[in-house]
Parts: C-alpha cells; structure tokens; sequence
C-alpha cells in the first residue's frame, strides 16, 4: 500500500470512527416489528429456526452466505416480505428465477425445513419472511459471531415478479460506487450501511460470469483486463474462469474471499484495499473518498465492523416491511395461500 494511501487512510479512521457510533444509535427498529414478537403465540419460534440453519451449515456451510444473500435480495423487492421464496408459476415467473437469483441463490430447503418445523409447532402463526430473516441472523452468528436481537412481525406478500428484482431494485456485480449508493438509498439506506453490508461478501462465491468480462474484455477488446485488478489475482481469475465461462448458465464459480473464504471475519476490506475481489461493485468502493475511508475503517477495526453489520442488518430487515393484518401468515414459504 503506498503512502498517501496509508495517510489519507489514517486522516479518515478517526472521522469514520465518530460517525460511526452515531449512525448505528440512529437506526431503531420499526414501530411496527418489536423483538419477542412471537413470545407468547410461539415461544420456540427463533430456536427451531436456529437448529434448522445449524443442521443445514453441518451439511454445507455455503448455506450462511446463501442465506444472508436471499435477505438482501427479499428486502430489496418488494421490501422484507419472503417473496423472493415463492415459486414460479406456468403464468408468472417468480423472482427466485431471475438471472440474478438462479442458479446462484442457495438455501430454500433451509427455509422450507425451519417453516415445516414451525408448522408442526405453531400453525400459522410464524410469518415466512420472519423465517428468512432470523435464519439470515443465525448464519451470521454461527459463521462469524454476530449475534442480535431480530425485530419481528412481518407479514408474507402475495406478490413475487421477475422483471421487479434487476428494475432499480437488486444491484448488479458491475454497478459503480454512485449506483450502489442511489440503490441502497431508494430502500433507506446509506452509504455507510451499503460499504458495511458488502462485507457479507467475506464469505461465498461468485459465478464467474459476474465479473468475466472485468478481466477478459474491459474495454470491448478480447484480451484487456481491468488495470485496477492485482495482476497475480488477475491471472489467478483468469485459470479459474477461462473466457467460456462468460455464460449466465455456467456453473463455474470461485471464492469471494481467497484469504480466510471460511471465516466470517473483516478480510473482505483487506482484500478490497489489495485490489483482490473479483467484482466491479466491491474495488468500486475505492473510488469515492467517503466510502473508501469507511472500507479503511473495516479493514483496521474489525469488532467495530461486527457491530456496524448488525445494527445495518437490522436496519435492512425493516425496508418496507408488511404488518398487521398486511400481507399473510404462509403455510407453505414457496406459494401463497389459497384460502
């Protein structure tokens, strides 16, 4: 790392720092959702949803990353409503086959698992869309220690679109760091959060036609790779995903993280300041001054990172949330009710 950049990092750390206390205090959760929700209708509620996802991380622990992955796409439609779990029908397509969830989204047999257990105990009573977001707190917590209390009350919508998920909702692996901010802004959020949220991306993969054309074709010329990628990181991209696998369809995928891809932990933001993540929408960070001191921040202080990830993964589960008699209580996560 050169020197301005190890200056201009150290003149932001404090900056950030006193920001940052601030921003997460002035996150409360919706009046609508309260931690406990279900208390007293289905006390085991949150425990039969933890014991599904630690069955399921046993099996595969590409599920937590999967898992935290299909909250932020749920919320991002639609708001936080579980309708990015129903399934497509012979007259709609649902937003689980969107090209920018399938193949790439895992973890509906977990939801599906944790909502029969839940049926079993409480009928009708444990909102799908509850379901996904404690199972997104518990993948959190046993992959990487983040633990927090989850306001709940959602209700399901009755609505999934495909054309509504890439429609100024989801953000795309090429979006630039202005789109990324206007994105996470149209669903009340910041900067700050949207800087503190892409360190999920410390864990699981991509399918290298997300970033293909960043280190084969950048500038429209078969052979030219993106000059901000580290060049041994960019050979390294390069054998792993060979210009073939520029196909939506190709099963081909790589680690987000080649330093710790297990850990749950700060790495993410090293790898940004290295120049060693394979998305546009992760090194794009680097070029806006303010979030480029907050990816500073993250890499040097990882508990305040941990701390920041909760209080935005909070914030985020609010957005646009169905309540009250909204909405309804699924029986089946992957199909509205039929009476």
């Amino acid at each position: 790392m050169s020197l301005p950049w190890l200056t201009f990092c150290a003149a932001v750390l404090l900056a950030v720092a006193a920001s940052s206390t601030v921003a997460v205090a002035s996150y409360p959760p919706s009046a609508s959702l309260k931690v406990g929700f279900y208390k007293h209708t289905c006390p085991q509620a949150e425990d039969i949803v933890r014991d599904a996802v630690r069955r399921a991380l046993a099996r595969n622990h590409g599920f937590a990353p999967g898992l935290i992955r299909m909250h932020f796409h749920d919320c991002f439609v639609r708001g936080c409503d579980g309708s990015v779990l129903i399934n497509s029908t012979p007259g709609n397509m649902a937003e689980k086959d969107s090209v920018a969830n399938n193949p790439s989204m895992r973890g509906f047999e977990v939801i599906d698992d944790a909502k029969a257990a839940l049926e079993a105990t409480c009928p009708r009573t444990v909102s799908c869309a509850d379901v996904l977001t404690f199972a997104a707190r518990d993948s959190a917590s046993l992959a990487g220690g983040i633990n927090y209390k989850v306001p709940a009350g959602r209700r399901d919508g009755r609505v999934s679109l495909s054309d509504e998920v890439l429609d100024n909702n989801v953000p795309g692996p090429s979006n630039d760091v202005a789109e990324l901010i206007a994105s996470f802004r149209r669903k009340g959020l910041s900067a700050d959060d949207m800087v503190t949220l892409s360190g999920a991306h410390t864990i699981g993969r991509s399918h290298c036609s997300s970033f293909t054309q960043r280190i084969h074709n950048f500038t429209g010329k078969v052979g030219t790779t993106d000059p901000s990628v580290e060049p041994y990181y960019a050979a390294d991209l390069k054998r792993q995903c060979p210009i073939s696998t520029d196909n939506i369809n190709d099963p081909t995928v790589v680690t987000l993280d080649v330093v710790t891809p297990r850990e749950f932990d700060n790495q993410y933001y090293k790898n940004v300041l290295a120049h060693k993540v394979p998305l546009i929408s992760d090194q794009t960070l680097l070029t806006s001054p303010k979030t480029a001191g907050i990816v500073a921040f993250h890499a040097a202080v990882e508990r305040a990172w941990k701390a920041k990830f909760a209080a935005a993964m909070v914030k985020m589960g609010n957005v646009h949330v169905l309540t009250g008699d909204e909405g309804e209580i699924r029986e089946k996560c992957f199909v509205i009710n039929h009476h």
